[in-house]
């Protein structure tokens, strides 16, 4: 079952309490990165983990026996230079599941030419918004041009009628084309089904719209979600800032 949250759901069940702490027996733990375990930045190659939540990840991994994943927007092979290869990590919006230890292969996937060209199109009539090809994913960054949110949308929205297969997504400062299988609540489910997670009660942290959709999952599964940052959210729990999130991964490590 897969589920689709609207990136103007009004469902805000977040509470302004960090969640509970007590999971190493029997929780399997999912983490987005951006925005997440790294605070946002203006250029997203720059993005990086406090060493607080870095160097927590091994022991928690081994802690809950191995029911850890990274699930991320961010291509795997991407998201694997940027957190420990000892974790699980689902790169792509679950596109491309790699396991602890497995070294990401090259990609061999890539958007339609259509959609990049005409993406790319789009972009360069934008001062300060740039294209990211992330495997079949295109990311169109505009945080050094808010003001162009409504009129790029529209006009990236007419490309993508032109490409089967594939639907846009807005995030934080982000547009992206993704195909119908980029999922984050997909890979959740994957990943629930491998004997590291299997019986345990799945947890997701992330920030933004996509993580809505593994929201759904672990909810649905008897799980809890929480939320990073302001904003509606299915989430049961919220905390403000990675740091936070750190802070908590620490709590939970040291028990």
């Amino acid at each position: 079952m897969i589920f689709a949250v609207r990136a103007d759901s009004n469902h805000d069940m977040a509470k302004n309490t960090p969640p509970p702490t007590d999971i190493l027996n029997d929780h399997a733990l999912f983490l987005d990165f951006d925005g997440t375990l790294a605070p946002l930045q203006d250029d997203p190659h720059t993005v990086a983990m406090p060493d607080a939540s870095f160097n927590a990840l091994p022991g928690l991994f081994q802690a809950l026996n191995g029911a850890l994943a990274i699930v991320s927007g961010r291509d795997v092979r991407d998201l694997s230079s940027r957190v420990p290869q000892t974790v699980w990590r689902a790169g792509g919006h679950g596109v491309d599941i790699c396991s602890p230890g497995e070294v990401a292969p090259p990609s061999t996937q890539s958007a339609p030419e259509a959609l990049t060209l005409g993406f790319d199109a789009v972009a360069e009539q934008f001062d300060g918004v740039w294209c990211e090809a992330k495997g079949p994913i295109i990311a169109v960054h505009y945080r050094q041009a808010p003001g162009t949110a409504e009129a790029l949308g529209s006009q990236l929205s007419s490309v993508l009628k032109t490409v089967d297969g594939y639907k846009l997504q807005a995030g934080k400062m982000v547009y992206e084309a993704k195909p119908l299988t980029a999922n984050k609540g997909r890979a959740i489910e994957h990943l629930m089904r491998q004997a590291a997670f299997a019986g345990r009660i799945p947890v997701m942290f992330g920030d933004d719209v996509t993580d809505e959709d593994g929201f759904a999952v672990v909810i649905e599964m008897g799980g809890f979600a929480v939320k990073i940052g302001e904003g509606d959210s299915l989430a049961q729990y919220r905390l403000e800032t990675p740091n936070d999130v750190a802070e908590w991964l620490n709590k939970v490590n040291s028990q």
